[in-house]
């Protein structure tokens, strides 16, 4: 079936959006992206963590992108306007998420697995893929297309960037088992490796150097496997800036977890 989707929505939008069978098959995308069948990025097979890459699927945010081409503006619930395609979505108990009162929102077509826990107020947006047991804290985003791994904690004021457009874009990617902490913001397809910890206030893009210290090298659009990064600094050069002591932002790694060392206790012992 997603072989025959792909087909349908990897053609020009004008052609897209002028074709009477978009609303059967825009309406399969996003039961498909909801349910977790269809995902708009893939890792694909490695034989390491660090050399896993991650696909982009171009025909799936096309399809998103078509949703908002192609419908009306309309009411929405609790006073706002917006494309009939992607309205607020609304979860029964079989589900098992836990949406809790306060001003959430997720948007259709964004999947969230049994025992996802969403806290008020957060948002999570459509495309996007969430794991199982992972904890979505008060004041997070959860941007567009971006995906999120199992047993992840995105904590308080955390902001995950999210990609529509262009459509080969890689979105961002917080994989099994990381810890992002408090006002962290994670942007422009960077990539978080399996177990990191990101201690609160990491900014990340793509064009950020993260230094890594026990490593002796550095990185950038990508957290190692394991990876403690802190919100470090870094001198300024020239005159100006070293007569004023003046730094500049510098994400650092100061250490790896190892299998026996949950989140909590790394970021810790790093900022000791």
């Amino acid at each position: 079936m997603s072989g025959s989707l792909a087909a349908f929505f990897d053609r020009p939008m004008d052609e897209v959006v002028a074709d009477p069978g978009l609303t059967p098959a825009l309406d399969a995308v996003t039961a498909g992206l909801e349910a977790g069948t269809i995902r708009a990025a893939s890792p694909e097979p490695a034989e390491d963590a660090v050399a896993c890459r991650w696909q982009a699927r171009p025909w799936v945010k096309s399809a998103i992108l078509a949703g908002f081409r192609s419908t009306p503006m309309v009411a929405m619930p609790g006073d706002a306007f917006d494309r009939a395609a992607f309205p607020v979505r609304v979860f029964d108990r079989d589900d098992e998420v836990r949406l809790v009162p306060g001003g959430s929102a997720v948007r259709r077509g964004a999947h969230l697995a049994p025992g996802v826990v969403v806290m008020p107020p957060a948002y999570v947006n459509v495309g996007a893929f969430v794991g199982e047991r992972t904890m979505i804290d008060s004041h997070v985003l959860v941007g567009s297309c971006a995906q999120i791994g199992a047993d992840v904690h995105l904590a308080a004021g955390a902001q995950i960037g999210g990609v529509l457009e262009p459509p080969g874009a890689l979105p961002v990617v917080v994989e099994d088992g990381a810890f992002v902490g408090a006002q962290c913001g994670i942007f422009e397809g960077v990539r978080v490796g399996a177990g990191a910890v990101l201690a609160p206030g990491v900014r990340l893009t793509c064009s950020t150097t993260i230094y890594d210290l026990d490593g002796e090298t550095t990185w950038r659009g990508q957290v190692p496997a394991g990876a403690v990064v802190v919100a470090g600094a870094r001198p300024a050069r020239g005159r100006f800036a070293t007569d004023r002591g003046l730094a500049l932002y510098a994400p650092i790694i100061v250490k790896h977890r190892d299998a026996s060392t949950d989140a909590a206790t790394a970021l810790e012992e790093a900022l000791r």
